[in-house]
């Protein structure tokens, strides 16, 4: 017999990860019964599953009902994108004035990714490659506490970001802003790489708020929490 915390284990990362993928899309209600059939698993490891993604924050429990998938306003992603602003900007001067070559060298060869849109596993790869890029220089910035302040709010976006890669083919684009931002560093070009930085992070909300938007205005009825103001 396999073991039930094994088993609420899987199903703890299997709701998760449809969570982040917007699979499982914010504001939507959902109960245990149907993830008990979604994911062919007992009631325990998913009631086991839902509790520990309740305490991270991307649930709330509905008394006598279920839960709620948090919802993603408007005002969320411009507070974490002008979060990202504030503590990715120091990161790269620090970057530039602090690295060695041999660290920019790295972080250039790091740079060339993409990803496959409208395919899923490809968007969690690519995720983990572009936080693994900018936490990347943000540990040659030499603050550990920068870096690991960039590195918590970067994964807390990846439900924001996959949202955004949703809304149209951005890979290429995506690829030549990495590329672009690696090389300025590359030569110690403070503001040519905080200005790479700035609009690559202004286009990726532009595209977060663009698809949000468009969810709101093509659901039938306004989702739990939504907030419609700028």
């Amino acid at each position: 017999m396999k073991n039930v915390n094994s088993i609420a284990e899987q199903a703890y990362w299997k709701i998760k990860r449809d969570i982040l993928t917007c699979e499982l899309e914010a504001g939507a209600q959902i109960v245990q019964s149907q993830l008990v059939e979604r994911y062919q698993m007992g009631i325990t490891p998913i009631r086991e599953a839902l509790k520990r993604i309740e305490q991270e924050g991307y649930l709330q429990s509905i008394p006598r009902y279920g839960y709620v998938i948090s919802p993603i306003t408007i005002a969320d992603v411009q507070n974490i994108y002008e979060l990202r602003l504030i503590l990715e900007k120091p990161s790269v001067q620090l970057a530039i004035t602090r690295a060695p070559d041999s660290t920019l060298e790295k972080i250039r060869e790091s740079a060339d990714f993409t990803y496959q849109y409208r395919d899923r596993e490809s968007y969690l790869k690519f995720l983990s490659m572009n936080t693994a890029f900018h936490v990347s220089i943000a540990q040659a910035s030499e603050n550990k506490k920068l870096a690991d302040m960039i590195a918590r709010t970067l994964d807390e976006m990846t439900r924001i970001f996959n949202l955004g890669l949703d809304l149209r083919d951005s890979g290429d684009e995506m690829r030549r802003e990495h590329i672009l931002l690696a090389n300025a560093l590359l030569k110690r070009d403070a503001e040519l790489a905080e200005q790479i930085l700035h609009d690559q992070i202004t286009r990726s909300q532009e595209r977060v708020i663009e698809r949000l938007v468009e969810r709101i205005s093509n659901a039938p009825i306004p989702r739990v929490g939504i907030d419609f103001t700028l």
